[in-house]
């Protein structure tokens, strides 16, 4: 029995808050009391027509968010939750929502549309709920167009929440019908017609079988061409949005549309409105991410007649479609430079141009060129900034041959711009493609270098002045920098930037400290790019990298000590810690790598560490990340001295372990565990058992990210390798877990790229565990211990050598594994190693790897169990 709501849902909007509190807690209650009712009131609330809007609408919204989460295991636990449900309960609830499809009121029904499609998400894929589809197809054939408009919604997002196999191919068919019908709708509804046209845009992904008739696919085709030509400008935006969605999902269908596509597409970029021109122009870009894919995995072989064609669209469409392009980089905006989420047709104009640069390669430069000298010189300063931004939009993608001579030319004028040109817009442009430059011609194997001992002091000379620039421009010669700096990190002893190093750096801390450093990300591009001139710097700098040690612990101590009185100002003294302890990070690494400069390191470690304590009270997940990193090096470049730091440490570790709201911080805290496992080995031995248990905690919690966990598996390896023999009293708990975490990462393939990539992370996590036990195990009178458990690690390298579906890292150390096994268990092991299903012929894959890495691993596995075997 339904109970009355709709007092509570509307006090859960009041403005005052103790109202608003205490109803958002008798609905908690209510939830938490009585579900069944709870769910029924709610959609009779949101049915009803008698209700106000107001807590129709919350009313759907809390429906909504009771069967649907982000977190993977919350969503979980909801639709176990929904699929327990009395299914007379269920019943009514359903028909209240289909019943809210007719609704008067537009909030309600669009509500209704999305709880409907997160109920058959949930019930479809266990064949419950079979009469929706049946319902909502009959509903589409009603006369009053808000009915069909909410039901084309509803089929809109139910097809965004299933998989297609769901669904079978008669019902796929209808669904279409009624969709493309909805699209041709001639009763004038503008309403209909959109709907229709989003929902087809979600119902593309179940239509490979439609797609692969030619009638179907060209009655799709023309219907969707035609809505570009809607007078109005939503349904306009709609189809090309599904032209796009084709461009992807059906490339190899699209050759006899393509001409047709492209006149369409160059009229709306040059004459329709800002939304559909940008989805004109995305069309294009996607056809250019396709082929460039295509490109990068078969090579230049690949054509339309090959098994997955390419058909070089964008090769034959250069002609007019490089001139479309350019033609929309004279549409910039005034304050285009000051918002970093800011979008517009001359962006994407310059985005597509750079994709389509890295479709074609060379062929782009001969088309561009002429554009950039006509309008490099104008007086008009959108003309001078199109001309820059098509030069920058270009440098990727065609060969350093090409490019060199042009941009050996084109630097000097560059960097004039870059200093005496009025237009702020255009000294933007100008800094972002010196970047660019150096990004993709500098250090590369071209014959001519760009960067020359004489032009190498003008360039700095120009990069530093403009840091002091307008914030955009700053940030943006920072960028440059950046690059400049990194196609010096392989020059050997001796860098052209040592000269002017002392200056750089002061430079960028200079930067770091402008009052309007907040703008445009600056102070960040400042410390990145501090970063990496430190990163690339050589031993005959190492002296001022010692010397900015003192200053950034100097920075980091003040911005401790600073009184802060508000959140926003809170909020930017956490990004500067974040910061600092981030530059402190790679200073720690550059100097603990040779012995002259560790020695001066370690002085300040005391220091040094207690300004990293001090960060982990500020209450932010950014900071503690980077001070746990930073922490980490200071471990592996202290070695075994890091051991008079655990006790203050400890806690900061604990904490960082049962952090699973902030789970980055979690991961981050595990590798660092890892860190100082191997560089205080067995003196960790004493905080083994509060670590261990955290980590065993975090491998159970549901709570947790999943992306942590197979960090926790690799981090028993670190363990287990500190503390050898030691490590006997945590293998009751450990192998079980592995074991089964074994068998599930081994049937968890899939082919979405997600679980893949996740599923050999997994692996590989598990794989590093057993090689740290066994390893650590190696030489001890308890190695008998681990013979128990060596018949499952086998049956999981069989299971993976069978499954073939390892990326690199994984069969590295899976062959690995193998090898740990024999060398640890001798004779044991190798009986069970002959005895294996593909031991040997996994063995005899990686010695003939093309991967050296793998082979190395392989030699060493043979020698390992050819040991063993003679034993």
């Amino acid at each position: 029995m339904a109970m009355e709501v709709t007092q509570v849902l509307l006090s859960a909007q009041a403005f005052d808050s103790t109202v608003r509190k205490h109803a958002e807690e008798t609905l908690k209650q209510f939830q938490e009391q009585n579900l069944h009712v709870f769910l029924l009131s709610l959609s009779g609330e949101l049915a009803s027509e008698e209700k106000p809007v107001e807590s129709r609408k919350l009313a759907g919204l809390i429906l909504k968010n009771a069967l649907d989460a982000k977190e993977q295991q919350r969503k979980y636990e909801l639709v176990q939750r929904w699929l327990s449900l009395d299914m007379a309960v269920k019943s009514q609830i359903r028909a209240f929502l289909l019943q809210t499809l007719s609704s008067n009121s537009p909030e309600a029904r669009s509500t209704a549309s999305q709880v409907i499609a997160k109920v058959a998400g949930i019930e479809l894929p266990q064949k419950q709920w079979p009469e929706l589809i049946g319902s909502l197809l009959s509903n589409v054939h009603q006369v009053p167009p808000r009915v069909k408009q909410a039901t084309l919604e509803t089929l809109g997002y139910m097809c965004e929440e299933i998989v297609p196999d769901v669904i079978d191919q008669d019902q796929v068919n209808k669904i279409l019908t009624a969709l493309v019908q909805g699209m041709n709708a001639n009763d004038g509804s503008t309403e209909v017609r959109l709907a229709a046209t989003r929902a087809l845009y979600n119902a593309l992904g179940f239509s490979q079988v439609n797609f692969s008739n030619d009638m179907e696919r060209d009655y799709i085709m023309r219907v969707v061409c035609e809505a570009t030509h809607s007078t109005e400008v939503k349904i306009r935006q709609a189809a090309y949005e599904c032209l796009v969605s084709i461009g992807s999902t059906y490339y190899d269908k699209l050759a006899p549309y393509i001409q047709v596509i492209f006149n369409i597409t160059s009229k709306a970029v040059r004459e329709d409105e800002e939304p559909v021109a940008l989805q004109a122009i995305e069309f294009w870009s996607s056809i250019c991410d396709e082929e460039i894919d295509l490109l990068d995995e078969y090579g230049g072989e690949v054509t339309s007649d090959s098994d997955v064609p390419c058909y070089y669209f964008i090769k034959q469409a250069i002609p007019a479609l490089v001139p479309m392009l350019l033609e929309t980089l004279l549409k910039q905006e005034e304050d285009q430079d000051q918002d970093e989420g800011f979008w517009n047709i001359s962006m994407a104009g310059g985005t597509c141009l750079g994709l389509v640069a890295r479709t074609v390669g060379d062929d782009i430069v001969p088309l561009v060129m002429p554009f950039i000298e006509e309008n490099i010189t104008k007086a008009d300063w959108r003309h001078r900034e199109a001309a820059t931004y098509a030069f920058g939009s270009i440098l990727e993608g065609p060969s350093p041959d090409k490019l060199t001579p042009i941009v050996n030319v084109a630097q000097n004028f560059m960097l004039t711009a870059l200093t005496k040109d009025p237009n702020s817009h255009v000294k933007d442009t100008t800094a972002w493609t010196l970047g660019r430059i150096f990004e993709y011609l500098h250090g590369s194997i071209a014959g001519t270098p760009i960067i020359t001992p004489e032009n190498c002091q003008q360039i700095i000379t120009v990069l530093l002045q403009s840091m002091k620039d307008a914030p955009n421009v700053a940030e943006k010669a920072c960028g440059a920098l950046y690059f400049l700096a990194q196609g010096f990190e392989d020059v050997g002893a001796t860098s052209p930037l040592t000269p002017y190093l002392q200056e750089i750096i002061q430079s960028l801390l200079n930067v770091s400290h402008r009052e309007d450093a907040e703008k445009s990300r600056l102070r960040t591009a400042a410390y990145e790019t501090l970063n990496e001139v430190v990163r690339c710097s050589t031993d005959e700098t190492a002296r001022l990298v010692v010397e900015l040690v003192q200053v950034i612990m100097t920075e980091l101590h003040n911005s401790l000590e600073a009184q802060i009185f508000s959140s926003d100002a809170r909020g930017k003294q956490n990004d500067l810690h974040g910061l600092l302890c981030g530059c402190l990070q790679v200073i720690i690494q550059k100097l603990g790598a040779f012995k002259t400069t560790k020695y001066d390191l370690m002085q300040c470690a005391d220091q040094i560490m207690n300004l990293f304590l001090r960060v982990f009270a500020c209450r932010s997940a950014t900071v503690h990340e980077e001070a746990m990193l930073a922490i980490g090096a200071l471990a592996y470049v202290s070695g075994p001295s890091f051991a008079k730091y655990m006790p203050d440490f400890y806690k900061d570790l604990e904490m960082g372990l049962q952090n699973f709201e902030e789970y980055q911080v979690c991961a981050v805290t595990v590798g660092v565990v890892g860190d100082i496992c191997r560089a205080l080995e067995d003196k960790i031995l004493p905080y083994c058992d509060g670590m261990m248990t955290l980590l065993l905690k975090d491998l159970s919690s549901n709570q947790l990210h999943r992306s942590v966990k197979p960090p926790i598996f690799s981090c028993f390896g670190d363990i287990a390798l500190a503390i050898g023999e030691n490590f006997e009293k945590y293998l009751m708990y450990t192998m079980p877990m592995l074991q089964s975490a074994a068998e599930l990462s081994v049937h968890a393939s899939g082919v979405d790229d997600e679980i893949i990539e996740y599923t050999n992370l997994l692996r590989n996590g598990i794989l590093e565990a057993y090689s740290g036990i066994l390893q650590g195990f190696k030489n001890s009178p308890k190695t008998q211990l681990l013979i128990p458990y060596s018949p499952h690690i086998l049956q999981f390298l069989d299971s993976l050598y069978l499954e073939q579906d390892m990326d690199d890292i994984v069969i590295k150390a899976a062959i690995g594994v193998l090898g740990d096994l024999a060398d640890t268990l001798g004779s044991t092991a190798g009986t069970l190693i002959q005895q294996s299903l593909s031991s040997k012929d996994f063995l005899n894959e990686c010695l003939s790897s093309d991967d050296h890495l793998i082979k190395e691993a392989a030699e060493w596995a043979r020698l390992a169990i050819s040991r063993a075997i003679s034993v």
